[in-house]
């Protein structure tokens, strides 16, 4: 898709009146009303979205972007850009975090190579390279509008292909050093938030690493006039392809009415920036965790939601979004083998 059909895009509002009887089952279950708070919610949102009420969460997709970003030039990171391979050939063959994790809720993990450095294909992952990672947006803007686009189009065709193997839910994930770096300018650019205040350390940085960083960011703001910028310039600028391909799938999941859990912060920033491109997409959305990064419960704030897990994970690769779909597992258990009112002989809670 271009750039113009990107910005085009109209998304269904969901169904609220499947989502208000998926409410009523609730309330009619033998319990205090609204006793499993968010979650009720999230499953009222969840049969807005497939337009039914029986919520089958039985087939689920990790989607993990994998990208490396050229402002790791500057140190920005403790690591180095090797790292972001390293861990996707681990990804690949089911080593990493995620894919230990995914085993354990049943969970599929499509790792997508949209922009490691280098040629070499890495084996169990997609090859949707856009470019070799993005450049240094202290010299130039990270990525092309025609990048940007392409990129965003990769998030979009997985969350097509997920739709047509069956997969009832999609978790995002990315990976690539010197992401906080570009979810964290992304964000101060789009909430015209004091860099300062969003910036974290990242994979390990010391104070004086962080310092460095916002002044990396700062200067990637104020070069480019950032503040108030259209989204789609602001994420060409200063953002990455991990980034741009998770855009794409947030807006593959309004597309395909599939809801989409965010991970962190790098999933969030992606969920505001797709929200602001076109708008309705936040609808699609469900929240996870609240990472260490100071940006994240900002920028979830900013999409009207709230962290259902606060454990102090930082750990990426969408692992936050996997212990949220092990909850959600959990939860449909209660919701589809509920025990009403009548078959306990008790009379039903009412709503005041």
């Amino acid at each position: 898709m271009t750039k113009d059909e990107i910005l085009n895009l109209r998304v269904e509002v969901p169904k609220d009146e499947v989502a208000k009887r998926v409410k009523d089952i609730w309330d009619g279950m033998a319990k205090p009303l609204d006793s499993m708070g968010e979650f009720e919610t999230i499953f009222a949102k969840i049969g807005g979205i497939t337009g039914t009420e029986v919520i089958c969460l039985d087939k689920k997709a990790v989607i993990v972007m994998c990208a490396d970003n050229g402002i790791v030039e500057e140190g920005i990171s403790q690591s180095g850009q090797e790292v972001t391979k390293a861990v996707a050939k681990a990804m690949g063959v089911h080593r990493s975090s995620v894919g230990k994790m995914a085993e354990a809720v049943g969970a599929h993990v499509f790792p997508v190579d949209i922009g490691i450095c280098g040629r070499e294909e890495i084996m169990g992952t997609w090859p949707r390279k856009v470019a070799s990672g993005t450049k240094n947006f202290l010299k130039e803007p990270a990525m092309t509008e025609e990048e940007t686009a392409k990129a965003i189009s990769v998030g979009i065709d997985m969350v097509a292909h997920c739709k047509r193997l069956g997969y009832g839910i999609v978790a995002t994930g990315e990976m690539g050093i010197g992401n906080t770096t570009t979810s964290s300018a992304v964000a101060a650019a789009l909430l015209g938030c004091p860099v300062e205040e969003l910036t974290g350390p990242g994979a390990g940085l010391d104070a004086a690493g962080i310092r460095r960083k916002c002044q990396v960011i700062q200067r990637g703001i104020d070069r480019y006039q950032l503040l108030g910028a259209d989204p789609f310039r602001v994420l060409s600028t200063v953002g990455g392809l991990d980034i741009a391909g998770l855009v794409g799938v947030m807006i593959g999941g309004a597309m395909y009415q599939i809801p989409v859990v965010l991970d962190g912060v790098i999933s969030a920033v992606a969920g505001l920036t797709a929200e602001r491109l076109v708008p309705g997409v936040s609808a699609y959305l469900i929240a996870s965790h609240g990472s260490r990064e100071p940006a994240c419960e900002r920028v979830l704030a900013a999409l009207g939601f709230q962290p259902i897990l606060r454990a102090g994970m930082a750990l990426g690769e969408g692992t936050g979004a996997v212990m949220m779909l092990a909850l959600l597992d959990v939860a449909n258990r209660l919701y589809q083998n509920r025990t009403t009112f009548e078959e306990i002989q008790v009379e039903q809670y009412q709503r005041f």
